[in-house]
């Protein structure tokens, strides 16, 4: 209970229908829009206020899927602090030119942009500026991707709006997108870098196995 008066103080719930001076009632549309709050905290790893602001796009009858994709799209990659200078300016270029080669219709100077330019500062501050290489290979991805998670928005499901299905697929699309390349990561190093630890099986006719005894003489 406790929660759910946080939550309505922080406008992330509606409020419950007054039964007594100190009692409310909540019903199937709180629950719903609580159990929304939580899977965009604990799941999509958002900020409370980053939730606010895709809960009143959700909710505004004004904006479309579309706008409502791009606003929590925009809240999962705030910029990245890098520091005013030449390197910064080369990085937002190649963030401009890579939007271009691609043909991408996106804003260079948007967060996810910005954010972008930043990664690719960091990385050469670090001493790994190739590995900008693969940027080709990850635009590749996550063009899929995103078409992927726009072609879903088109299909029948129950009772939820578009506009909410486009922020729930844009937050925790990423949580899915990212966990699966954990696990590709995973399969695809276990395959290039096989790890042999502990006993290994005994070939037929070893020394060392003890249901064959043969000579090695």
């Amino acid at each position: 209970m406790a929660t759910i008066k946080f939550y309505i103080r922080q406008g992330l719930l509606p409020a419950g229908r007054l039964t007594s001076p100190t009692r409310a009632s909540y019903d199937s549309t709180h629950e719903h829009r609580l159990r929304l709050v939580r899977a965009l905290l604990d799941v999509g790893r958002l900020s409370l206020a980053a939730i606010g602001d895709v809960l009143r796009a959700v909710d505004d009858p004004d904006r479309s899927p579309a706008d409502v994709l791009r606003t929590a799209t925009d809240r999962l990659t705030p910029p990245r602090e890098a520091a005013p200078g030449p390197e910064l300016d080369e990085a937002r270029a190649e963030v401009a030119r890579l939007l271009r080669r691609l043909g991408w219709r996106a804003e260079p100077d948007g967060p996810a942009g910005e954010a972008l330019a930043g990664v690719l500062v960091a990385l050469r501050a670090a001493g790994h500026g190739d590995l900008a290489v693969l940027l080709d290979d990850y635009a590749a991805a996550a063009e899929q991707v995103a078409r992927a998670e726009l072609g879903h928005l088109g299909r029948p499901a129950g009772r939820a709006e578009p506009a909410e299905r486009a922020a729930v697929g844009a937050v925790m699309g990423e949580a899915m997108f990212s966990t699966l390349r954990a696990l590709a990561h995973a399969d695809a190093s276990a395959r290039t870098y096989p790890i042999r630890s502990g006993p290994q099986p005994f070939a037929a006719g070893s020394r060392g196995d003890p249901f064959t005894r043969t000579s090695t003489a």
